[in-house]
């Protein structure tokens, strides 16, 4: 409960299926009571103002400090993965290894990649467009959202086959480990996942530095990126940006076609600005800790040294005080400074490729498919942290 006065308002519940089906009424309770609330359920205080996020993710006083899942024998594939990964690290060695990941990701990869996706994503609607000619229906989800980035995240990084088809499977199955409250048989799922992840990545590697080609992993190497971190870094690359973008684009065509109006709009709308507002109208990452370094405090909270506190960013894109109409969909918002990338030292390097592939799939959508409208209702994802449907059928 989070109490006001004489008022007392009962927390969300992460795993409650009415939350999850739309988490926004409660985050505005929420804000209304305040900027910072202890949070029992997620083990942590959360933010869910905008300033108060926004000072959460720039805060010197807060860190990313690593700590091994546990027990950390059984788990040595999925700590490794994150003990080297460019989110987990701070000061020095985080600046070290953004720099080398940033000098080759800048390496001309997104414009490299530009025409390959635009093609990409036409195909994907192409084969959307014959599912729903054959057989009066077809799933955007596995069709086109769940393809597109783990396609392109693949060619980023040059993972040939067989290893290219398991990216999907190893992602989806390592974030549930994110999750509140997960239980012993997912764990050692992801533990699994990680172990195969890390293996094929390491003869990748091995593999470029014999016969260097033009993906982001020939860079790293050359970049003297050793070889962990070269696994931890490919890791990020595959979660944040395989499963931010598949969520992007499911919330956002689902609010699109809910928001008939705004779909009409999007027909002859510039992109660039509907790819922001689908990522701050119905974010696919909702929570991003950070944890204090020196005793401090976010919004008036006390956070003493060692605390984890959570930025609940879906709460931050919906914030009065900073989005004119925070609740409408408005494909053609200006004024958008949603947190959806993140801020200060931790914001995403793979923003710009996001955009594209979430821009690709727009135009190719819009061009191919102008009558798209829902079949029947989505299913979504039991899951809080990463927010996303598993189906999203269309006619």
């Amino acid at each position: 409960m989070v109490t006001l006065g004489d008022v007392s308002v009962p927390l969300f519940d992460p795993a409650d299926h009415r939350f999850l089906a739309d988490p926004y009424p409660a985050f505005a309770v929420l804000r209304a009571l305040g900027p910072v609330h202890d949070h029992p359920l997620l083990g942590t205080p959360v933010a869910v103002s905008h300033a108060a996020c926004s000072a959460l993710l720039r805060g010197r006083d807060l860190g990313r400090i690593w700590a091994d899942a546990e027990p950390a024998d059984a788990f040595g594939a999925f700590n490794l993965l994150h003990r080297n990964s460019l989110l987990e690290r701070e000061g020095e060695p985080h600046h070290r290894l953004r720099g080398l990941v940033a000098g080759a990701f800048n390496r001309g990869h997104t414009a490299r990649l530009e025409p390959w996706v635009r093609g990409l994503a036409t195909r994907l609607v192409d084969d959307l467009a014959a599912g729903i000619a054959a057989d009066g229906r077809a799933d955007v989800i596995s069709v086109l959202a769940a393809t597109l980035p783990v396609e392109v995240i693949a060619e980023l990084l040059g993972v040939p086959e067989p290893e290219r088809s398991a990216l999907r499977g190893w992602s989806n199955t390592i974030v549930t480990m994110y999750e509140p409250g997960v239980d012993d048989d997912r764990r050692a799922a992801a533990e699994r996942a990680s172990a195969e992840f890390v293996d094929a990545l390491r003869g990748l590697a091995e593999h470029r530095r014999r016969r260097p080609g033009e993906d982001l992993v020939s860079d790293l190497v050359a970049a003297g990126v050793e070889s962990d971190e070269l696994v931890g870094t490919a890791a990020l690359l595959l979660m944040a940006g395989h499963e931010a973008t598949v969520n992007v684009i499911g919330n956002g065509v689902l609010a699109l076609l809910r928001h008939p109006v705004q779909w009409s709009v999007l027909a002859t709308a510039p992109l660039a600005p509907a790819v922001e507002e689908l990522i701050r109208y119905d974010p696919p990452l909702q929570l991003f800790e950070r944890t204090a370094v020196v005793d401090t405090e976010v919004a008036g909270h006390p956070v003493p040294a060692g605390t984890r506190i959570a930025a609940l960013l879906g709460a931050a894109a919906h914030d009065p005080q900073v989005f004119d109409r925070p609740d409408e969909l408005d494909v053609t918002r200006s004024h958008n400074p949603h947190l959806g990338f993140g801020l200060g030292v931790h914001y995403c390097l793979g923003a710009p490729l996001a955009r594209l592939e979430v821009a690709a799939a727009l135009d190719a959508l819009r061009t191919r498919l102008p009558d798209l409208a829902l079949a029947a209702e989505p299913e979504r994802r039991p899951d809080f942290v990463m927010r996303g449907l598993r189906t999203l059928p269309v006619h």
